[in-house]
């Protein structure tokens, strides 16, 4: 279709508006879910000497099958307190360092202790070296632990942590101003008049970046003027990194962000995209700000804000791969030729199926209360049966 720019161009375009925002160090505490900006490189080994995978005895393989004599301990915390020689034995706990001269660890199952005589009881076979962890089997000094780019999970923390590291350095997170527009709309929750509908959108959108690195302000709602949406784009652009206008994208006599967006001193980079929903998705900016204009239906703003505004969040955060992961599987139905546009369609994946739903138009809420898949159905894209793979992306 003649004049609409394609999703991964749109994409790419909106993330080469702006880097990534400045790095900040924080605490490991506050870093669950924000991108690193450096590298976590181990400062330490991993373990930093051979420890005891087990609770049990350490000692010389070359004395087996013993008796030995218990000469002392080893408790994880503290160091070995005596050797281990000829004939000898420590007891020793899991995580505790291995004492010198000791190379293997028996569990204490496989042993009877009386007093300090310690006999093997077990007739499996003992292995040299077993239950031993060897020093830096985990990391050692140097390594890259984490890559920069990545997002910080609890077990990425973890490593960091373990790493030696004081704290993390990870890129800001940027300052989201949400903006619905529509005469139509009514705050959730108060009184309808005839031809009034609650506004759902501003509350959807933060929710959907509730999980995001992101500082969100509470959503505003403006009716439909041009001078009043051009002054709060003014206002906001001062205290933001991205604006995003919900509604008004389009080509009616009271769409007016485009226009707006121009009188107060703002740029268009791109409008129109060659998707279903959310084919009147605008881009530009204000200021040092970015501005993201949605289309209004809740499906189209949720399809757009998941294939636009969250990555768009995610890169400026500093995320290596900020765009959706687009996955794969089978249908539960036949699904129709694709069009001119990239269909986006929500459906519910369910022991490892996609089933798509029949009722497509976007302004349809409750498809999304059901959804957990978008499937992608690319532009004049052959018909597919039942059972045959799709692509598409996991949503929440």
């Amino acid at each position: 279709m003649s004049g609409l720019l394609p999703v991964e161009d749109a994409q790419a375009r909106l993330l080469a508006l702006r880097a990534p925002l400045a790095p900040e160090n924080i605490a490991f505490s506050e870093s669950l879910g924000r991108y690193l900006s450096e590298p976590v490189v181990a400062q330490r080994d991993q373990p930093a000497a051979p420890l005891s995978a087990m609770d049990g005895y350490a000692v010389r393989f070359a004395d087996m099958p013993g008796p030995w004599t218990i000469t002392g301990e080893s408790a994880a915390g503290s160091t070995p307190s005596a050797t281990v020689g000829q004939g000898e034995a420590l007891r020793i706990f899991t995580g505790a360092w291995l004492p010198d001269g000791a190379d293997t660890v028996i569990m204490q199952e496989d042993l009877s202790a009386e007093g300090t005589a310690l006999h093997l009881t077990t007739h499996d076979d003992i292995r040299s070296g077993q239950h031993i962890r060897a020093l830096a089997s985990d990391f050692a000094t140097g390594a890259t632990l984490v890559a920069a780019g990545a997002r910080l999970t609890p077990g990425a923390i973890a490593a960091a942590i373990m790493s030696g590291s004081e704290q993390l350095a990870v890129g800001k997170r940027p300052r989201v101003a949400i903006l619905t527009t529509g005469d139509e709309l009514v705050h959730p929750g108060h009184p309808l008049a005839p031809g009034q509908i609650p506004d759902s959108n501003g509350t959807m959108l933060a929710a959907m970046l509730a999980a995001e690195p992101a500082e969100v302000s509470l959503p505003l709602h403006l009716r439909d003027d041009r001078s009043s949406l051009s002054h709060v784009l003014k206002d906001l652009e001062r205290r933001h990194d991205v604006i995003v206008t919900v509604g008004g994208a389009s080509v009616g006599d009271h769409d007016h962000v485009r226009g707006a967006l121009e009188d107060a001193g703002g740029n268009i980079d791109f409008w129109k995209i060659a998707m279903r929903p959310g084919k009147p998705l605008i881009a530009g900016t204000i200021g040092d700000a970015l501005l993201l204009g949605l289309p209004g239906n809740p499906s189209s703003a949720f399809v757009t804000a998941t294939l636009f505004l969250i990555p768009l969040v995610r890169h400026l955060a500093g995320a290596r791969d900020p765009l959706p992961e687009v996955r794969q599987a089978p249908l539960t139905s036949a699904l129709a030729a694709g069009t001119k546009r990239r269909d986006y369609l929500r459906a519910r994946l369910e022991k490892g199926a996609l089933a798509v739903f029949d009722g497509q138009d976007s302004g349809r809420t409750y498809p999304l209360a059901e959804a957990n898949a978008l499937v992608i159905r690319d532009i004049g894209a052959a018909p597919r049966a039942a059972g045959e793979a799709a692509d598409y992306i996991a949503i929440a």
